[in-house]
């Protein structure tokens, strides 16, 4: 994790979650909706309510009634991975998805309307990470975050660095901050002046059943109680708990192997 952007209420992610590039929405397709929903719902107390149903069956998490996130349901014919996809924020989805392809990258689903969802596009970066490029309209993304339960960070584990940053600054806009250290290939993606999120080059440490992919982290009060909790529902510990500067952070995967982060910010 490269950096941290610290809590921000309701209020703080409403004025600048909607600036170009900035990670806007999280969601998760799966193969069991229900179950999935049963999993989340005990690990961090989300409810749900109906989404768009274009792409299929479809609800929207809520935490104290706010939006934080999406559960979808995959057809049975698709066989594709488990895994959590960021949306970040665009001002012409079109155009976004333009740049994408220009730039090396696939578009593999849009951009197309989904109700008052806005307009949306999913695709992936040269190194084959998926993301999503959303185009808000009524519904405004995720609505609270710096709260137990909510996202955090996004962070892209790739083989390295240099070129997928330049993707992603051609195409979002993103300003770039390298992490001071021989050992590490880290760098923060800023917009406006402000980390929003992170590529981490790891080159062979990828997972091999994975490649290049982002990863979401979930803010929690305990990160160890988050831990046994997670175990006990039958999802799985990939890199214990442990403390890295930015809090206590452990990497998971949920029963159908979707892999996430759980971070306890400092107090």
């Amino acid at each position: 994790m490269t950096e941290s952007r610290g809590s921000a209420g309701p209020n703080g992610a409403a004025d600048t979650r909607h600036a170009p590039g900035t990670p806007c929405w999280v969601s998760l397709m799966v193969h069991g909706l229900d179950s999935t929903q049963e999993f989340y719902g005990e690990l961090f107390g989300w409810e749900f309510r109906p989404g768009p149903q274009q792409l299929g069956p479809y609800v929207r998490a809520v935490l104290d009634g706010h939006e934080v996130a999406g559960l979808g349901q995959l057809p049975p014919d698709r066989h594709l991975p488990i895994a959590w996809t960021p949306y970040l924020a665009s001002q012409d989805v079109d155009q976004t998805a333009d740049s994408v392809r220009l730039c090396g990258g696939t578009i593999g689903v849009g951009p197309l309307d989904l109700a008052d969802a806005g307009r949306l596009a999913i695709g992936s970066d040269p190194s084959g990470a998926v993301f999503g490029a959303w185009q808000s309209a009524a519904h405004l993304g995720t609505a609270i975050t710096g709260v137990p339960g909510t996202p955090a960070w996004n962070e892209l584990l790739t083989f390295e660095s240099a070129s997928v940053v330049k993707f992603y600054e051609t195409v979002f806009g993103f300003e770039r901050e390298r992490r001071e250290s021989v050992d590490t290939d880290e760098v923060t993606l800023l917009v406006d002046g402000r980390p929003v999120a992170g590529v981490h080059g790891v080159g062979n440490a990828l997972p091999r059943d994975r490649g290049p992919h982002w990863l979401t982290y979930f803010e929690v009060a305990d990160t160890d109680e988050a831990l046994g909790r997670l175990v006990a529902l039958g999802g799985h510990v990939l890199a214990p708990a442990h403390d890295d500067g930015h809090g206590r952070v452990a990497t998971v995967t949920d029963p159908e192997g979707a892999r996430f982060a759980l971070i306890q910010n400092p107090r």
